[in-house]
């Protein structure tokens, strides 16, 4: 058990290395961090954002003598803006993930990694803890600006809602890593491992429309899938653990079929 932890912690730590040499890893977090900033902006200061809108009808209630309603503004600006950062972390997540295992098969080392005595389930799961953890230092500004302005607050919102908001996120960029994680493993494509990855999830995030579209037993079952409904669920301050164990499922499921995958591989070179 020692041996199968030291070989997880040594590709966990030889992947995260890989990420913070990586002229790509940095162009995607300057990116990243553009939009957060913008959307942060977007939607705090903003004339058009969800504070700034609540305060303006706020201000009509009262000109027009009448009770303004209640309105929740940093629960509202959590929910807004997670959900925001869960659409741009659509698609930054499959370009992290499409090179987890095809530039093995490109460079040629994917042999060597199947044929070596180190298990598929360690590399597997270590190359997923280090492109989780860059992917979590690129959410830090994400905590900063969430800080800041849930301390203005009063009455002050409840720790665990921001921090069950925030779990809700990183659970879904896991589920959306370990799958893209499986996909790269069956493509020396980088290209093709990003597209198809971007694929699979935008179907289980949208999969919650077609569920409500059907509106029978059927589509009660398939809305269990949707990413979207179960992250939406969490982002709210919900704590459902049906969400928590289908994000788990996914994960899993993308570590189990990841070293399947490379089962084959090594079963074809044998």
């Amino acid at each position: 058990m020692g041996i199968v932890f030291s070989n997880i912690v040594a590709i966990y730590r030889k992947e995260l290395q890989s990420y913070f040499a990586s002229a790509l890893a940095y162009a995607i977090a300057g990116v990243f961090w553009l939009l957060i900033g913008f959307f942060f902006w977007l939607m705090l200061l903003s004339p058009y954002g969800t504070i700034q809108q609540a305060a303006l009808q706020d201000l009509q209630a009262q000109q027009a003598g009448i009770t303004p309603p209640p309105f929740d503004a940093p629960y509202s600006f959590l929910q807004d803006f997670l959900g925001v950062m869960g659409w741009i972390s659509l698609f930054v997540l499959p370009i992290l993930s499409m090179g987890l295992y095809s530039e093995e098969r490109k460079r040629g080392t994917l042999e060597l990694l199947a044929t070596s005595p180190v298990t598929n389930w360690a590399v597997a799961i270590g190359k997923l803890l280090g492109v989780l953890t860059f992917f979590i230092t690129l959410l830090l500004p994400l905590f900063i600006y969430q800080a800041i302005v849930l301390s203005t607050s009063s009455p002050a919102i409840q720790p665990a809602i921001p921090l069950l908001a925030n779990a809700g996120l990183i659970l879904l960029a896991a589920a959306v890593l370990s799958l893209g994680m499986f996909i790269s493993s069956l493509t020396q494509s980088s290209i093709l491992a990003g597209f198809l990855t971007f694929t699979l999830v935008l179907f289980l995030l949208l999969i919650e429309l077609v569920a409500q579209s059907l509106n029978n037993p059927v589509g009660e079952a398939l809305s269990h899938f949707s990413l979207l409904k179960h992250y939406s669920t969490l982002v709210k301050g919900i704590f459902d653990t049906s969400s928590l164990l289908v994000f788990a499922s996914y994960i899993v499921l993308g570590v189990f079929l990841t070293a399947q995958s490379i089962d084959a591989l090594r079963f074809q070179r044998s």
